[in-house]
């Protein structure tokens, strides 16, 4: 039996909250929104490219996202010494080689990664800071929610393009 991407639910975001509400909200629409836009994909499709030379397809974009979820915010915000989602060793953009990628363990490691970085984000208030190791900046956790919704709206938009490249679907 051919694995196929599951369906997803968005939820939208209320209109009036707490700044940590809509913040979280946001940023759940369009954890969700990635996911939507894979929603009844077999692997192989999700593999395909958007436009040559650029590997970048909608498997792709949930590896990498899988990787930037941990780097904010288990590496940023705790502190933890986890390993690379991807190895990169050998290529700095492994989460987007997808040629041999396990769709389902990607998707399996997406929604992993999700909850482990929603522990940590609910033991750390928004004026909370950590120091990047790479650089020396002190960062709040408020502005790692506002880069990360900003980060996915982009990538996003990338996913809108490739999965009418896919199968002509468009949507919201």
């Amino acid at each position: 039996m051919t694995w196929t991407a599951p369906d997803v639910t968005r939820t939208k975001p209320p209109k009036v909250a707490d700044e940590r509400t809509m913040l979280e909200s946001w940023l759940d629409f369009h954890r969700n929104t990635l996911l939507w836009k894979c929603t009844g994909l077999t692997a192989e499709r999700l593999r395909v490219a958007s436009c040559p030379p650029s590997p970048m397809s909608l498997l792709g974009l949930v590896r990498h996202m899988t990787d930037v979820e941990r780097g904010w915010f288990r590496w940023g915000v705790a502190g933890e010494q986890v390993p690379d989602v991807y190895d990169r060793t050998d290529d700095e953009d492994a989460d987007f080689a997808v040629a041999e990628a396990d769709a389902k363990g990607a998707f399996d490691s997406f929604v992993a990664e999700l909850a482990a970085v929603r522990a940590v984000a609910a033991r750390h208030d928004l004026d909370d800071t950590f120091v990047r190791q790479d650089n020396g900046v002190e960062i709040s956790l408020r502005w790692v929610y506002v880069h990360m919704i900003e980060e996915y709206a982009r990538h996003n938009g990338h996913a809108d393009l490739i999965r009418e490249r896919v199968d002509g679907e468009t949507g919201d």
